[in-house]
């Protein structure tokens, strides 16, 4: 009997305790903050004890630093030095930091101009050295030791020059290393800390009825250095390595402090700020737009007969002029840059609530413009968001039950909602008429979906727009007015769709099937509105008209119908 093969041995995994350098990179990380918390100790906790004077605790502490820097350096060229090398040199060079932190916001004795630039000096000199030995946990000790204890040192708006110096400095290396690490750690402690001192201002302000204006000019002024940094070395970063997803990130990341700190001021400088930060951001991503744009026309001018072909979005990267943008980061900035603009149309309806869902329609009918011109899904995305958002708000006023009650109609309803509900019907037509024109979007059941969706929605805004209209601009029978006149707005558009589905059925079938059953619809519900609530809320010669006016209509349509099939059936032979 032939014995089973067996398959080859397992090698014995081994303790991680036990694997190389695991144990030399703990010990050296512990060492770092150890270290360093001792520097700190020696410049702060001394002080307060009376220990040494000033000047003496600041020399000893540089000192100090300059020393362990140069150790790490002999012991780095030495073997096996490498681990113990690279903790010395991040110890020093972050004590070396805090040095000039405690000169500057603890002990007061050089401008903050010059200490951030002595602070800058220094970060540059380690992620320096880290660039020349190829060491990610260099320029990581260096920048989280001096991120994480500077705090200690100073906490007021100094504190956040500092770390903006951090993030700036690792723009170089940024520009030459993949190191994801490093980006993240050199853009998180700014970010938390802009966060924090806003919501820190906004508490402070609440109690006490108002933010100190320096407190707050001084936020936005570190909101949109951090944002800058992140934006221009994000940008210098993908030039040099488009699938460099870390830097884009970044740029979201980085924003984030400034639409916090806008909240910090009144309404109309809130929605500026915010604003300038969406017009960037949206420009940027824009410019991923203008290659798409040059080749559409060139296709439409060179081959007419491929004039509705989309351009295929395969590119990594864009060229514009000298400018390279990956698509990631343009996907990035278009998301941040809506961010901002809907926050942007929030602050700047303020007080005036009902104003919010025509300023959101708008963009949303801005950015559906820009995708059907373009066949950019990311912008048609962005566009069907913003009108969700504008239809929700609109709902949120012109509730169902404030459309049924007259009373609750009157003292809700005013011509602000009807220019909503206006404006709102002209961006769901938008997208009936963009989204079967964008790549890949032109599934039957896909644009089937879109145009019941549309009508739906196109049948509410109707209804919103003339029961508004009507108790603004009616009187005392504006109410029952409005309603008659959306149960006929219905009726005429269930008639024009089946109209037009009809006279399509035999040169373009898909088209007609989405017609007859989006007309189908609308008729139903114009049917339904009409018996259940117009027979009983409507009175007089308002109700007789409606009545009459959709009896023709069906009439009408029901003849078009019979004879559209009649004529399409074949002949019948006779007998």
């Amino acid at each position: 009997m032939p014995m089973p093969m067996r398959g080859p041995a397992r090698e014995p995994r081994v303790p991680w305790w036990q694997r190389e350098g695991v144990i030399s990179r703990v010990l050296a990380v512990a060492g770092v903050g150890v270290t360093l918390v001792g520097v700190l100790m020696l410049l702060v906790l001394a002080a307060q004890a009376g220990f040494f004077g000033p000047v003496a605790r600041v020399v000893a502490g540089a000192g100090l630093s300059v020393v362990l820097v140069g150790l790490g350096w002999r012991v780095f060229g030495r073997p096996g030095g490498r681990v113990g090398g690279i903790a010395l040199v991040a110890t020093g060079i972050a004590g070396l930091y805090l040095d000039v932190v405690a000169m500057t916001g603890y002990y007061r004795w050089v401008p903050g101009g010059v200490g951030l630039a002595v602070a800058l000096a220094v970060a540059l000199l380690g992620v320096g050295i880290a660039v020349r030995w190829q060491s990610q946990p260099l320029a990581v000790g260096v920048v989280v030791g001096a991120a994480v204890l500077s705090p200690a040192l100073t906490t007021e708006l100094m504190l956040l020059g500092f770390l903006v110096v951090l993030q700036a400095a690792g723009v170089p290396v940024q520009m030459r290393r993949a190191w994801p690490v490093l980006h993240v750690a050199r853009t998180l402690p700014v970010v938390l800390a802009v966060l924090g001192m806003a919501a820190f201002s906004g508490i402070e302000g609440a109690i006490s009825g108002a933010a100190a204006a320096e407190q707050r000019q001084g936020l936005l002024v570190a909101a949109i250095a951090c944002a800058v940094v992140g934006l221009v070395g994000a940008l210098l970063a993908v030039r040099r390595r488009p699938d460099d997803i870390t830097a884009s990130i970044t740029i979201a990341l980085t924003a984030l402090p400034v639409l916090a700190v806008a909240v910090l001021f009144d309404r109309m400088a809130s929605a500026s700020i915010t604003a300038a930060l969406a017009a960037v951001l949206l420009g940027l991503a824009a410019t991923a737009l203008i290659p798409r744009l040059r080749a559409t026309a060139e296709i439409r001018g060179n081959e007419p007969s491929t004039a509705g072909t989309a351009v295929p979005d395969t590119e990594l990267v864009r060229p514009v002029g000298g400018l390279r943008i990956a698509r990631h980061t343009a996907l990035v900035a278009a998301l941040t840059g809506a961010v901002a603009l809907l926050q942007t149309c929030v602050m700047a309806a303020g007080g005036h609530p009902r104003l919010l869902p025509t300023m959101l329609f708008a963009v949303g009918l801005a950015f559906l413009a820009v995708a059907a011109v373009s066949r950019t899904r990311v912008a048609a995305g962005l566009g069907i968001a913003f009108a969700l958002l504008g239809g929700l708000v609109t709902l949120a006023i012109a509730t169902p039950e404030t459309l049924a009650l007259q009373r609750l109609a009157e003292r809700e309803l005013d011509v602000a909602t009807a220019v909503a509900a206006v404006v709102g019907l002209g961006v769901a037509a938008m997208v009936a008429w963009t989204v079967p024109r964008l790549p890949r979007c032109d599934d039957p059941a896909l644009v089937t979906g879109v145009w019941i969706a549309v009508s739906i929605a196109g049948l509410y805004y109707v209804l919103a727009a003339a029961v508004s209209l009507g108790v603004s601009l009616g009187g005392a029978d504006g109410f029952i007015v409005g309603h008659s006149v959306a149960t006929i707005v219905w009726m005429v558009v269930a008639t024009g769709s089946l109209f037009y589905g009809l006279r399509r059925l035999a040169s373009s079938p898909a088209v007609a099937k989405v017609c007859l059953v989006s007309g189908l619809l609308v008729a139903a519900a114009a049917l339904a509105k009409l018996f259940l609530f117009d027979l009983a809320t409507l009175s007089g010669l308002i109700r007789v008209t409606a009545f009459l006016a959709v009896g023709i209509l069906l009439l009408l349509t029901g003849t078009r119908y019979a004879r559209a099939f009649a004529e399409a059936a074949p002949p019948r032979q006779a007998s």
